[in-house]
């Protein structure tokens, strides 16, 4: 079977914005590794950039590399306590490494300032998750 390959598209002297919105669209079909190939030297140009860390959490999650996702997480809702996205993403990188009770906190501020079912629905399964450690 042929494997899929992302189309290697870099142009070189764009700025971080043609960064972003190649990484996005990498990301979305599921190339994380063409994708941080991008994000990583226009972080090395912009380390501050909210957009392009955001997208390489998201990376860091698609490829199962989870502590990296969380320190880059926990920087972001360090700086910004209000990110929904950072919030919730941060909670399922603990959740998946299985840290149950520490990924409440976040997945429940998520499901609070969203109101979203899906982060609801997270909040349950890992209360789940702590109460049957519990037992």
């Amino acid at each position: 079977m042929n494997e899929l390959m992302a189309p290697v598209v870099i142009f070189p002297g764009q700025g971080p914005e043609s960064a972003y919105r190649t990484a996005h669209d990498l990301l979305s079909r599921r190339f994380p590794r063409e994708a941080l190939d991008l994000i990583e030297p226009a972080l090395a140009d912009d380390p501050r950039n909210t957009g392009l860390r955001t997208l390489q959490a998201w990376a860091y999650l698609q490829r199962a590399q989870l502590q990296k996702a969380e320190n880059v997480l926990r920087g972001l809702v360090e700086e910004d306590p209000s990110d929904v996205w950072a919030q919730h993403a941060l909670g399922r990188a603990l959740e998946r490494q299985s840290r149950y009770a520490e990924a409440l906190g976040p997945l429940r501020l998520a499901a609070v300032m969203s109101g979203d079912w899906d982060h609801q629905a997270a909040v349950f399964r890992v209360e789940q998750q702590v109460a049957r450690s519990a037992e």
